[in-house]
Order: structure tokens, then C-alpha cells, then sequence
């Protein structure tokens, strides 16, 4: 057999394995609970695996290394770094007050804590951020078929998708726990693997560190000016800060037996992506010596596979990048519909059955993919589409949210104002400042009008104490 036709068979046997797992899951999967939540029984190995796998997808295995590649270590400090502090950040802080809630959508928080406006502008920048991811997983997807089978960039994107879709869609929260605990399993065995091979067969590190460039491991700007400061600001949070309010980890951390689960899973699965994240970022250093004239940065891990491995190991490992880019995929997908079927479909269709609800979700599954599926086929680049996603979450969302848990006086009045002063802020620094990072000059001007008009309206707009989805009073 041909190299191309051992790993298509060994993918395409993958596929079949993961169709499989979906199926086996949709036993468990009858109640909007089930399908959102895994009933909110998952227990401390799965739960840690399944955040991990939520981060760890193509982002980090194309676009993390080939922005290695491309800058070193300055060019991920928003993944993995930024990344990784946004999982420890919910372990520390938020995860066991999310558990405790007892509600689904991060939308269900923000209408409760601040009304119905704050619970639609987070709804539009959680469809918003999914969307992008999804089509950021399945360009990646795309790629890695593009580069180690010969299958149009575009074949592989359709392919991809659909085989997300069918699982996701039979399956829900517990399908997507139970292949993401064996995608991780297969990445992280075969990272480690490539790594050790690339490592012997270039005589060591002690042959590439002489060879880099004096800055690649330097991880803070280059020239000490305001702009330069901003940007690298932005980086920090535009994953780090932002993804706090993200449905995919909300959903987890509801999704544990217990809140002290939540918590420790959340912490567990932070430190693993660091540790885990560096994998493929030392990769795309290396290979920016011993390939430098690659014509596509985010190529550089499929064709270090190819240089170094067998192919059968070439196969695996293919395997183990598709199930990587999938664990993030599906994450992203049920997000979107979580969303859609419990807080748009109530606006179109009052009081909704829950047989209703359940099966909006499964339904809006197959079409939050078709608009990414679009969005992929239009935008090929894995990292842009990975941190694009979050630029309305910065300029608009963080604040309220963060506030809104740790900030007994935050009120409805204040959130909507910095959920405008944010928006308007981020357009308008987009258009006359575009060197500036507008998202960020939204997320430090929503910051200072929270500041500025919560207090001033305490009287004439009460704060509304945060409850669980019982109505009880629940404390931060």
C-alpha cells in the first residue's frame, strides 16, 4: 500500500471508531440534561480530559506551532499561555460557583445577574466565538488532510465536519466526554512520540538551540512602546481572560458530580495544557531550522510526521491530530446549540417542551456547522480563525461576567452600559486607530463604566443577588 493509502485507512478506521463511541453514549443521552450536562454525573478523570480536550485541538497543533515557527515564544503567549490561565483561573475561581448554580448557558447566568440584554449580548458572542472555533477545527481538519493524503483542503473540511456533526448530534455531552477522554489519550502518546523521533534524528537540542535566533525564547515586546505593550496585553486576555465566560467550560464545570470536582478538573486539565501545549510549540521551533523554507507555517508538524515517521506511526499519528482537532470541534458545536435551544429557541417559541428543546438542540447542531463550514472554506488560516473568535467576548462580555460574579453591587444598569461603552469603544478605535487592539481598548473602557456606574445607580437600580436555577441564594 501507499503511504496515502495507509493513513486513509487508518483514519477512515478511526472515524468508524468514533461514529461508534456516539452512538454507544446517545444510550445515556434522553433529557435536555443528558444531552447538555452528561447529567451532570461526569466524575474527575473524564471531567479533567474533557477540558483539556476542549482546548486542544488544531489551534494549538497547527496554528500554536506554526505561529512558533513563525515568532517563538512571543507568538503564543494567547495559546498555549493564554489558554492555560484561563482554565486555572475557572479552578480557582469560578468553576465550583458555576457547579453550584445548577444552570446550563452562560446566557441563564447573565439574564438572571443582569436582564435580558446582557443575556442576548452574550448570547450573540457565544454563537459568535463557537462558530469561528468550529471553523477554525475544521480547517485544521482540511489541512492535515491536505498535507499527509492529498485530499483537497476543501474535501477535508466537508468530511471532517460531518463526522463532528453525526456524534455530537446522537450523543451530546456524554458522546463528546467519552471521545474526548480517547482523542487525548491518542495526542498526547503520539506528541510525545514525534517529539522524541524529531529530537533523535536532529542530534539532539544541542544541535538546534545554536542555530536560533538570539529572541525565540523571549516573551515580552521587543521595543518598549504603548502600542506594542497593548497588543501584548491583548494577547493575554483575548484567550485567557475571554474564555472564562466561554459555554464549553461553563457546561464542564456543570457537567461534574460534584463542585469540588469541577474545580480540581478545571485545575488539572490547566497545568496538562501548558505542559502538553509546549509540545507542539518546541516542535514548531525546531522545525524552523531544519525547514525553513516551508511555505505555510501551520504545515510544519504534518510534515515533520512525514520526514520522521513510518508510515504506519505516520497514520497513528494522523489519527491522533484529527481526534485532537474533533475534541475541540465538538466542545464548540454543543456549546452553540446549548445555546440556541435553551435561550433563542424560548424567544421564537415560549415555554418549549423539554422533548422540544432537546431536540432544537440536536437540530442546530448540523447548522451552527454549515455557517462554519462556510466561514472555513472562506478563511484557511487555523490560528486568525482561533483568535478571532473571542474579539467581541474581550470588548464586550468579560467585564459584566466577571463582575457580575465577584461583585455583590454590579446591577443591570452598569452591565448594560459597559456591555455599550465596550462596544462602541471597539468599533470606534477599529476604524480611526486600527494599530491599536480595538478589543482590548473595548474591554478597558467597559471596565472603567462598570467602575464609574454601578455605584451611581445602586438606588435607582437594585442589584439582584445571584440564586441557582432553584431560586436559591448562592454565595461567591
Amino acid at each position: 500500500m501507499s503511504t496515502e493509502n495507509i493513513i486513509f485507512s487508518g483514519v477512515a478506521l478511526y472515524m468508524l471508531v468514533m461514529l461508534g463511541v456516539g452512538f454507544y453514549a446517545s444510550k445515556r443521552s434522553h433529557t435536555v440534561t443528558d444531552f447538555m450536562v452528561a447529567g451532570r454525573d461526569l466524575k474527575l478523570p473524564i471531567l479533567s480530559m474533557t477540558v483539556l480536550a476542549t482546548w486542544f485541538g488544531g489551534a494549538m497543533l497547527l496554528g500554536g506551532a506554526g505561529a512558533a515557527f513563525d515568532d517563538g515564544m512571543l507568538g503564543v503567549i494567547a495559546d498555549p499561555w493564554g489558554g492555560a490561565l484561563a482554565l486555572i483561573l475557572v479552578g480557582l475561581f469560578f468553576a465550583r460557583l458555576f457547579r453550584r448554580l445548577k444552570i446550563i448557558t452562560v446566557a441563564d447566568f447573565m439574564e438572571q445577574r443582569f436582564g435580558k440584554t446582557a443575556a442576548v449580548a452574550i448570547t450573540i458572542t457565544t454563537i459568535f466565538s463557537n462558530v469561528m472555533w468550529v471553523a477554525g477545527m475544521l480547517v485544521a481538519f482540511g489541512t492535515i488532510f491536505d498535507s499527509l493524503t492529498n485530499i483537497p483542503i476543501e474535501t477535508g473540511i466537508i468530511i471532517g465536519a460531518i463526522i463532528v456533526f453525526v456524534y455530537t448530534m446522537v450523543g451530546g455531552m456524554w458522546a463528546v466526554a467519552l471521545t474526548d477522554f480517547i482523542q487525548m489519550t491518542i495526542i498526547i502518546v503520539g506528541l510525545v512520540i514525534l517529539l522524541t523521533v524529531v529530537l533523535i534524528d536532529v542530534g539532539g537540542w544541542g544541535a538546534i538551540g545554536p542555530q536560533l535566533p538570539s529572541g525565540t525564547f523571549n516573551m515580552l515586546p521587543p521595543e518598549n512602546t504603548a502600542e506594542q505593550w497593548l497588543n501584548y496585553l491583548r494577547a493575554w486576555t483575548i484567550i485567557g481572560l475571554v474564555d472564562i465566560t466561554a459555554q464549553s467550560l461553563f457546561q464542564r464545570a456543570s457537567a461534574a458530580r460534584t463542585a469540588n470536582i469541577a474545580r480540581n478538573a478545571f485545575l488539572i486539565g490547566g497545568v496538562a495544557y501548558l505542559a502538553f501545549g509546549m509540545i507542539p510549540v518546541v516542535l514548531g521551533i525546531i522545525g524552523s531550522v531544519t525547514m525553513p523554507d516551508l511555505a505555510n507555517s501551520e504545515f510544519i508538524i504534518p510534515e515533520l510526521a512525514k520526514a520522521h515517521l513510518h508510515p504506519v506511526a505516520i497514520a497513528i499519528f494522523v489519527g491522533a491530530m484529527l481526534a485532537a482537532i474533533m475534541s475541540s470541534a465538538d466542545s464548540a458545536l454543543l456549546a452553540a446549540s446549548s445555546v440556541l435551544a435553551k435561550n433563542v429557541l424560548p424567544a421564537i417559541k415560549p415555554n418549549p417542551s423539554p422533548k422540544l428543546t432537546l431536540l432544537a438542540a440536536r437540530i442546530s447542531i448540523p447548522l451552527v456547522g454549515g455557517i462554519a463550514i462556510l466561514i472555513a472554506l472562506r478563511i484557511q488560516v487555523v490560528f486568525d480563525l482561533m483568535v478571532d473568535a473571542n474579539i467581541l467576548g474581550l470588548a464586550v462580555i468579560v467585564v459584566p461576567f466577571i463582575l457580575g460574579a465577584y461583585w455583590r453591587k454590579a446591577n443591570r444598569t452598569g452591565a448594560n452600559a459597559g456591555i455599550a461603552a465596550g462596544l462602541v469603544t471597539w468599533l470606534t478605535t477599529m476604524q480611526l486607530w486600527p494599530n491599536l487592539p480595538s478589543d482590548f481598548m473595548g474591554l478597558a473602557a467597559s471596565l472603567v463604566t462598570m467602575l464609574i456606574v454601578v455605584p451611581l445607580t445602586q438606588k435607582s437600580d437594585p442589584p439582584k443577588p445571584l440564586v441557582d436555577s432553584d431560586g436559591n441564594p448562592v454565595e461567591v
